[in-house]
């Protein structure tokens, strides 16, 4: 037995040829010293399907396209305050599609994601008053000094 590798195309139209003339599969394995198990999946493959290449980018498959990449960006470049699950839930009421909140952390790519993930609260009247009145203090205060 060879080491381990794919077999190219052109092996692989040969292997099928040799079993559509009728040989058996032990023997076309033994001929081209490639596992037994090797050439009956290629053989399975092959009536199932009808085709003898392998297919290239069977990874996994991407939750949104470039197009709707683009929207999660320009709709968190609009309002910088949104949590990114907030982004995540305009897009599904947008799209119809539910995608995660860490899907909209890797489409922003870090830059606007380093915001915190909490909105801002208003402040109260009663709040404001208080850090104006710190603030004329702190800045009275020093100048009487």
């Amino acid at each position: 037995m060879s080491s381990r590798h794919h077999i190219d195309d052109f092996m692989r139209g040969r292997i099928i040829g040799k079993i559509e003339e009728g040989r058996k599969i032990t023997d076309v394995a033994r001929e081209f010293d490639i596992a037994h198990s090797v050439v009956l999946r290629l053989w399975k493959s092959f009536k199932t399907t009808g085709m003898c290449s392998r297919w290239y980018g069977r990874g996994r498959v991407r939750s949104t396209t470039p197009a709707e990449d683009r929207y999660i960006v320009l709709s968190a470049k609009g309002n910088r305050r949104t949590t990114a699950q907030q982004v995540a839930n305009q897009f599904l009421a947008a799209s119809g599609k539910q995608i995660s909140r860490k899907t909209v952390a890797r489409r922003l790519r870090g830059g606007l994601y380093a915001r915190r993930p909490v909105v801002c609260v208003p402040l109260t009247r009663r709040c404001l008053l208080r850090c104006f009145n710190f603030t004329l203090m702190f800045f009275f205060g020093s100048l009487c000094r």
